[in-house]
C-alpha cells in the first residue's frame, strides 16, 4: 500500500515539482500538447507556485510506495469545510495499473473524513479518457463541464466530477 506523506518544505516542494514536470510531460502532451504542458507547469506545478498553493491552503502529499516516490496528489478544502477539490493525483507511468492512485485517492478520502468533509470534487479533461474511467470506477459521478480560460490563448476544457463522502 502505498503511504501519503504531507508536504511543507522546500524539499518536498521541489520533490513535487519534479514528478509533476515529469508525469505531465508523459501523460498530457498527446491530450493538450507541449506548448500548453509547458505553460501549466511554469504557473501551476512550479515550486512558486507549489509554494503559493501551500499558503492558500492546498494540502499537499507525496505519495511513497516502496520506499521511493511514486506520485503525488492535492486536496483543497472550500471554506465552510463542507467539501474539497482533489486538485491533482498523478501517479508515475512505470507505476499505474497497480492500485497505487485508488489507495492513494482512498487516504485522501480518510483525510477529508477526519476534516468533515463531506464531498469530493475534481475536473478531469474531457479527452483524458483513461482517468474519466479510473475516477467513474472509484465512485465519481459527471456533474457538469467547465471550459477555464488559463492565460496566454489556452483554455482548461473539462468534466467537473463528485463523490459524496457521506457514510451509508
Amino acid at each position: 500500500m502505498p503511504e501519503l506523506i504531507k508536504i511543507s518544505g522546500q524539499g518536498g516542494i521541489h520533490s513535487i515539482a519534479s514528478l509533476a514536470r515529469e508525469i505531465w510531460s508523459e501523460h498530457y502532451t498527446p491530450i493538450i500538447g507541449r506548448v500548453q504542458v509547458e505553460y501549466m507547469l511554469a504557473n501551476f506545478q512550479s515550486p512558486a507556485a507549489i509554494e503559493d498553493h501551500l499558503k492558500q491552503g492546498y494540502l499537499y502529499f507525496l505519495v511513497r510506495y516502496r520506499g521511493d516516490e511514486a506520485g503525488y496528489l492535492a486536496l483543497v478544502p472550500d471554506r465552510t469545510g463542507k467539501s474539497a477539490q482533489l486538485s491533482k493525483l498523478y501517479i508515475r507511468l512505470g507505476l499505474r495499473g497497480l492500485g497505487l492512485g485508488r489507495a492513494a485517492l482512498e487516504q485522501a478520502e480518510k483525510v477529508c473524513a477526519d476534516m468533515g468533509i463531506k464531498e469530493l470534487w475534481l475536473t478531469v479533461n474531457k479527452y483524458n479518457y483513461g482517468s474519466i474511467a479510473f475516477y467513474e470506477r472509484t465512485g465519481f459521478i459527471r456533474a457538469g463541464t467547465l471550459v477555464q480560460d488559463i492565460g496566454a490563448g489556452f483554455v482548461m476544457d473539462d468534466y467537473k466530477m463528485v463523490k459524496d463522502l457521506t457514510p451509508g
